[in-house]
């Protein structure tokens, strides 16, 4: 997106395991197994990945994007297969192929997570990421009447943030990773977060730290490239994203949020 710009990794151990469940070689693959279908990526995925897509999408406007495709397309969604199914659900799309990738973190949220924190927080409203293992079941306990749809939601990550600005509950467990506790908190000083596993914490977020951090901007290290040809292919699944949603891309700074 900005090639004249310098981009640096202060720890290159710093990776992604849902990004890591599909690879460009993978992708063709099953594309020639499913001529003509349109291809849709989750922003998790790498660069080559995405140049292989017809479009990109956040977990906030995955079901826009797909709505914005013809209904008779055949669509190949990657890589995460629990936001697949959550797309597919809402959007009814039968014709939509899931990749069985999934971040491990949230993956490693089940529904016996939910139940215990029910249990000891029932007046608390839910707040789940699409990307974790509960989020089906927990659609299934709204259906079956045993959670009130009024005290859960399925968010993005930014969709959580802005949530308890908008809730009278005072309290919230909170499914994906715990480092948006922190956030939540300093953000509502008012209100309470639980986390709905609070061993869902991503290891690769965590090596990057301050000291890494300072050493890769006074040293102008690990500088991140991408292959010309490349980026402007993964441009353009981007771009047709952003086209979608009539906006221009949100510029980069400190604390913006992409909406995953």
């Amino acid at each position: 997106l900005s090639p004249s710009k310098t981009v640096l990794l202060p720890d290159l151990a710093a990776g992604c395991s849902l990004a890591d469940t599909i690879n460009a070689e993978q992708l063709r693959a099953w594309k020639a197994e499913h001529p003509g279908a349109v291809v849709v990526a989750y922003v998790n995925t790498t660069a080559e990945v995405k140049a292989e897509s017809d479009y990109c999408c956040t977990s906030g406007n995955a079901v826009e994007v797909i709505e914005a495709i013809p209904a008779d397309h055949e669509i190949l969604f990657l890589p995460d297969m629990f936001l697949g199914a959550h797309v597919r659900r809402l959007t009814g799309r039968k014709n939509i192929r899931v990749w069985m990738g999934e971040c491990h973190v949230h993956a490693g949220i089940d529904p016996e997570n939910i139940r215990l924190q029910r249990k000891l927080h029932p007046e608390a409203e839910f707040l789940v990421h699409p990307e974790c293992g509960c989020a089906t079941s927990v659609v299934e306990a709204i259906s079956a009447g045993d959670v009130d749809p009024e005290g859960a939601h399925i968010l993005s990550t930014e969709g959580m943030i802005k949530r308890p600005a908008e809730s009278p509950a005072n309290e919230f467990i909170v499914a994906t990773e715990v480092g948006i506790l922190h956030r939540l908190q300093r953000a509502y000083p008012d209100k309470t977060f639980y986390a709905a596993n609070e061993r869902a914490s991503c290891a690769y977020m965590k090596v990057t730290t301050m000291p890494k951090l300072l050493d890769a901007i006074v040293k102008n290290q690990h500088r991140i490239t991408v292959d010309p040809a490349v980026a402007s292919r993964a441009k353009l699944a981007i771009d047709r994203m952003v086209s979608i949603g009539g906006t221009t891309p949100t510029p980069a700074g400190p604390g913006v949020d992409p909406g995953e």
